[in-house]
């Protein structure tokens, strides 16, 4: 595949779970809801994505274990990766912010080929539109 996607969320949520500092505190975040939203329409564009060349990965700081658990709750077809320390957010100074003591990834996708970060959408809003636009850059790309 010569293009990687990969788009950054601050996290996914649980059903019998409330977000991490409340309903209300999470709601009032811009754009901290609609991950798990995003993902799923990464997942139902799946097949297009991998038609246009394009390998697909979900970055967050959930962990490893979390990020194996909503693959397999929400039926992905690639995997989520965890920044649980920010490595790769502190490399490459993507934008956080901080909720309930906890520094989370600013919703945001990557699009690299050959190495080199070729396109970057961000802010992203609305988040289940992100992979629609993502089409959108490879197909106008020539793919």
């Amino acid at each position: 595949m010569p293009w990687v996607v990969v788009y950054c969320y601050p996290r996914t949520g649980k059903p019998d779970q409330e977000p991490l500092g409340g309903t209300q505190a999470w709601n009032a975040i811009p754009g901290a809801r609609g991950c798990t939203p995003q993902s799923c329409a990464y997942r139902d564009h799946h097949a297009e994505l991998h038609a246009l060349g394009a390998s697909v990965y979900g970055l967050s700081t959930q962990d490893t274990e979390y990020q194996r658990e909503a693959v397999e709750r929400l039926h992905l077809p690639f995997p989520l990766l965890s920044d649980a320390r920010l490595a790769l957010a502190g490399a490459l100074r993507l934008p956080t912010f901080a909720v309930a003591g906890q520094e989370l990834i600013r919703r945001l996708t990557l699009i690299a080929r050959d190495g080199r970060i070729e396109k970057v959408f961000y802010p992203v809003y609305p988040a289940d539109s992100d992979a629609e636009h993502v089409m959108a850059w490879l197909a106008a790309q020539g793919c």
